[in-house]
């Protein structure tokens, strides 16, 4: 059923032109506004003037390819990105979400897939964060919700939005183990399948940007068979 109302902005970035609009086609079936850019080393660019709500995103394109574009975008642009690519391995999903993809889909991808998984990704970055009113503070970490501002001692940690959620989540619970099945749940509105690692690179991320030990984790620690702890003590030097 066709939605005359444009309702999400779309960019989709893919050089296979029969494929793209088949796609283009069928978002715009489904109300979404959907404009092509068919090189990667002019996405940037293309952003100036055209302000989508998420980017669809190939990875095998002319110019620049998507991961690299995908490290790149985070500084022009806020939304969730979907990457797109026919490269289906455990090690290629792994690799785009490291990079700071919100999803990945494997190609072919069936095109009513394609629309829930865009909603899905739109709905999370619309939905109101569901914080206390207050500050939190452990040691030298402070946590605004309101803001979203992270301070680590003197260096203020840039966190991108989904960083922040998950972030906030394991600090209001500091001390209690977070199981994978809550976290998934809560922040992607989905079970938990035992495979998936969305949330294990984006726990990585963290990490990495808050100072964690990276083999031996003390901040954010991994229980093993049951989640993740945000550690209170951890935070003091």
């Amino acid at each position: 059923m066709t939605n005359s109302q444009s309702t999400h902005r779309v960019l989709l970035v893919e050089d296979d032109i029969r494929l793209a609009n088949l796609i283009v086609d069928f978002l715009k079936s489904h109300g979404m506004h959907v404009e092509v850019e068919r090189r990667g080393d002019t996405v940037l660019t293309r952003l100036i003037n055209y302000k989508p709500d998420i980017i669809l995103l190939d990875i095998m394109l002319p110019g620049m390819d998507g991961l690299t574009l995908c490290e790149k975008l985070p500084d022009y642009f806020a939304g969730p990105i979907l990457l797109m690519s026919a490269l289906g391995s455990n090690e290629d999903q792994i690799k785009g979400l490291e990079l700071g993809a919100d999803d990945y889909v494997v190609k072919p991808v069936d095109p009513s897939l394609l629309v829930a998984r865009i909603n899905n990704l739109l709905r999370r970055q619309a939905k109101p964060a569901q914080v206390e009113s207050h500050c939190l503070s452990f040691g030298k970490l402070s946590i605004d919700p309101h803001t979203q501002a992270i301070r680590l001692g003197e260096t203020e940690v840039d966190l991108t939005s989904h960083e922040f959620e998950l972030l906030w989540l394991l600090a209001s619970q500091a001390g209690q183990v977070m199981s994978r099945q809550y976290i998934y749940q809560y922040l992607l509105n989905i079970d938990f399948d035992g495979k998936d690692r969305k949330i294990d690179v984006r726990i990585s991320r963290l990490r990495k940007k808050l100072g964690d030990n990276i083999e031996t984790p003390f901040r954010i620690k991994t229980v093993w068979g049951q989640g993740y702890l945000f550690a209170p003590e951890a935070w003091n030097n």
